[in-house]
């Protein structure tokens, strides 16, 4: 439960810091007193919108802080440990600067403000003011019905297989739509594939052909060219390996040739000899492995040309045509894959559509037990509430289409007077039996609630009288089994609760304080009093007030 709001520079409060306890609180005061101030930190700390505004003028920010006690809430402390955080209790606080910036900390850890609202959810729950309006929309019936039979968890799968269904079914239909012009594709993409299969070519093969090419061209020439050339280094007469012989031969016949520089020339003349001789060997080696083979450099060149014409075919540079192949390729697989993914997505649309269906006629059947024994427990409180005459009925029929929600429309029903038939709540009901309507519905849902706090905001809006005194009866109920916060301008309401918050609104000088604190007995009948008779507060009204709380406090016979 909600144990300690800290409250500092937010809207008209300078600081504040209340200590709660479980039981029925009653929260009064004056009109613009600042009761909603209350409920606006306490909503601030559960991640609701904030603004600039929450800042009090001239100051540079609102820091809000709640402290719960989940000794008694599991959900809580695995939402905590989940994350891990410490679990032993929980303090949410949220910082609001003047520039409209937010910070947020759970447990003195940072954390979105998404973070605030889902652990907000198994704190506390706060039925507003203006619960009774909603009701006039329909919508908010097949909700109301979801929270009571704690379907939400159900209704948020069926969500999710609705989706799941929807997106495959839209898929399925673009690629149904397209498959016309994929097939024309396709039958593309394989024919030039398998032109390039004919064609075979090998990585680096280009390079190989255009080497060849080149030597099978230019064969007869580099035949008749080597072997003249050897011809010139080996020839007997007149070659440059005779001519070396004989000028080796007459300058060894020279006196001292044996010595310096002629010793030095022979030598350089062996040596040219040598490299003479092994050009000429080599020069033979070429010519005779030089073949003519018109028939090759014929194959090779029509090859060249094929791979040419492809490639000006693709648009692409001959030596492009491999890595062009291997693209080619693999679209056509994927796309080969596509038509099997067209089957499997058919198979998965069936199996989705089967899914919701049975999802969702699990779920209909869960609120159609349910819907009757709402029906039940709010007729009964209506019952409490000086409507005993009305008939309440929760009405589920069927869609005509599918829907994340599911199959079912929920209507409340209401008979306002004995034998004419039940119709719709938003066609019949008046203000005020909108407002007893809200509230038995709201009673209702938080005697199934798990969450052991609950907040209501001035939900007994147009009811008065011994009706206003049965209600507070029932919040007083609801507290004895945890903790109800209630604001009320209604005595009759506040003088049933087991503690009582008053806030009152003060200006000095320049400036206006709000302040809130809790009532003593005298306090409690003070308050009283004004709510009963206004301003002036008479002896009569006192005593009113006095045994109006006491009345109140007594224990049941």
């Amino acid at each position: 439960m909600l144990t300690q709001l800290a409250i500092q520079d937010f809207a008209i409060v300078d600081h504040l810091e209340l200590d709660l306890t479980g039981g029925m609180t009653a929260i009064t005061g004056e009109t613009g007193a600042g009761k909603s101030i209350l409920l606006g930190a306490l909503g601030l700390c559960l991640g609701e919108r904030a603004d600039a505004g929450s800042v009090r003028h001239g100051r540079e920010r609102t820091d809000l802080s709640a402290r719960f006690d989940i000794q008694h809430l599991p959900a809580a402390v695995e939402w905590l440990s989940a994350r891990e955080l410490p679990a032993d209790e929980c303090l949410l606080r949220r910082v609001v600067t003047a520039n409209g910036r937010s910070k947020a900390w759970i447990n003195g850890q940072p954390a979105t403000i998404s973070d605030l609202k889902s652990l907000g959810e198994q704190l506390i729950q706060i039925h507003g003011q203006h619960a009774h309006h909603a009701l006039m929309r329909e919508e908010t019936h097949l909700a109301l019905l979801d929270d009571y039979a704690s379907l939400n968890d159900a209704t948020a799968q069926l969500a999710i297989t609705f989706r799941e269904w929807r997106n495959a079914r839209r898929q399925l239909k673009k690629l149904s739509e397209e498959g016309s012009e994929v097939e024309a594709k396709r039958q593309l993409l394989r024919y030039q594939v398998e032109e390039l299969d004919q064609l075979g070519l090998a990585e680096g093969e280009l390079a190989t052909l255009e080497e060849e090419q080149h030597t099978l061209a230019h064969a007869e020439e580099t035949l008749r060219e080597t072997q003249f050339a050897a011809d010139c280094c080996a020839s007997d007469e007149g070659g440059a390996l005779s001519l070396l012989n004989q000028a080796s031969a007459h300058l060894s016949a020279l006196p001292g040739s044996d010595k310096g520089t002629l010793a030095n020339t022979l030598a350089m003349l062996s040596d040219a000899r040598i490299q003479v001789e092994e050009a000429s060997s080599e020069l033979n080696r070429l010519a005779s492995t030089t073949e003519l083979d018109p028939e090759r450099l014929a194959w090779v060149e029509e090859r060249m040309t094929d791979v040419h014409r492809i490639a000006r075919k693709h648009h692409v540079a001959p030596d492009e045509l491999c890595a062009l192949h291997a693209d080619l390729q693999r679209e056509v697989a994927q796309l080969e894959e596509g038509g099997n993914d067209l089957e499997a997505l058919s198979a998965q649309v069936v199996e989705l559509r089967e899914s919701y269906h049975q999802e969702a006629k699990k779920l209909s059947e869960s609120r159609q037990k349910a819907a009757l024994r709402l029906g039940k427990e709010v007729q009964q409180q209506l019952g409490f509430l000086a409507m005993g005459k009305a008939r309440f009925e929760v009405e589920v029929t069927a869609k005509e289409a599918p829907s994340p929600e599911g199959l079912d429309r929920v209507q409340f029903l209401i008979s306002a007077n004995p034998g004419q038939p039940a119709r719709p709540l938003t066609k019949v009901a008046s203000g005020g039996e909108l407002s007893r309507i809200s509230l038995a519905i709201q009673v209702v849902a938080a005697t199934h609630s798990t969450v052991p706090s609950l907040v209501f905001d001035e939900v007994d809006v147009g009811i008065s009288g011994a009706t206003a005194e049965i209600v507070g009866q029932l919040l007083r109920k609801l507290g004895e089994n945890g903790q109800v916060m209630t604001v009320t301008h209604l005595p009759q309401v506040a003088a049933q609760a087991h503690q009582h918050l008053h806030i009152e609104k003060q200006a000095k000088r320049d400036t206006t304080l709000t302040q809130m604190a809790l009532l003593d007995e005298q306090g409690r009948i003070s308050e009283l009093a004004r709510m009963l008779g206004g301003v002036t507060l008479s002896d009569q009204t006192l005593a009113h007030a006095r045994e109006m709380l006491h009345a109140s406090q007594r224990p049941p016979h």
